[in-house]
């Protein structure tokens, strides 16, 4: 996948002629309706997503962004749709990275949820990039355990994608989880076999990070809305470090992302990203 182009100026145009902004949740959702998953985002059975190198993205960049679609966060991807695509993959282009490959991920909750993982492709043009987004049933669920299952995303990055970035050049992607909750701290074999099909092996949360750190610099984007949050965000801080990135306002996940996304690119993409300026961004 990816071997389209992202074309900023048809993504406002379609954006603005089918009315983004003034259509509710539901109307851009349209598996709301449904009230279940699109069958092209069910995860059980895949074997992987791959980022490619193609003669359009000759130096593909994975990118995975795994949106919590829980309660609150319910409505992160309907902004996203309305304007903080454009933002996200145009100003990682005008940034200087003219090959980025963005796979969408919808996280939910495996303890009780019906849908707990939504899985997209790698994409780099902007019709199948909305695609993928308007296909994500917001599910609005979420329990009151421990968390959320953000490690679903660390899960998939690890076992379930294949990139020529690290297979050819040695270099890691970029994945981001964004939420207000903590992490469940265990995700069990049998939720593995009933998410994807086949799993053995039960894993905690820090061996899921360890594992997704092999192929990817692991992020996380505090949503600081709530008091919840604000405690969740310490627990984050005290697993990801200087990688977990604290905003108030939601609208500034686009723009959170394209920095760090940057900022890999310029530095350097062989090894770890270099924060530089914008350690434990706070937008208050």
């Amino acid at each position: 996948m990816g071997s389209t182009r992202y074309d900023m100026d048809a993504r406002y145009d379609r954006a603005r002629k089918e009315g983004y902004a003034s259509k509710s949740v539901g109307e851009i959702f349209t598996q709301n309706a449904k009230r279940m998953a699109h069958e092209s985002m069910n995860p059980n059975g895949i074997s992987f997503r791959e980022s490619r190198d193609s003669a359009v993205h000759p130096n593909s960049v994975p990118i995975i962004l795994g949106l919590d679609v829980t309660g609150s966060m319910g409505h992160i991807p309907h902004e996203l749709i309305k304007e903080g695509l454009p933002k996200l993959m145009g100003g990682i282009i005008q940034g200087g990275v003219p090959d980025p490959a963005l796979l969408f991920l919808g996280i939910g909750d495996h303890e009780c949820d019906g849908y707990p993982l939504q899985v997209g492709q790698f994409e780099s043009g902007d019709e199948e990039l909305d695609m993928w987004l308007t296909r994500t049933y917001i599910e609005s669920g979420g329990g009151g355990n421990a968390g959320e299952s953000y490690l679903l995303a660390w899960y998939f990055a690890a076992f379930h994608t294949r990139t020529d970035a690290f297979e050819k050049r040695n270099q890691k992607g970029l994945l981001f989880t964004v939420g207000d909750e903590p992490c469940l701290k265990t995700l069990p074999a049998s939720a593995i076999r009933e998410i994807m099909g086949t799993g053995q092996q039960t894993f905690t949360h820090t061996e899921l990070l360890k594992e997704a750190q092999k192929k990817y610099e692991v992020f996380h984007i505090s949503v600081l809305h709530s008091d919840q949050a604000v405690r969740a965000d310490k627990g984050w801080k005290d697993l990801l470090g200087q990688n977990c990135l604290s905003i108030e306002d939601y609208r500034e996940v686009p723009n959170v992302i394209k920095e760090i996304v940057c900022n890999k690119f310029k530095n350097g993409t062989s090894g770890s990203v270099d924060l530089g300026g914008f350690n434990n961004i706070q937008m208050f």
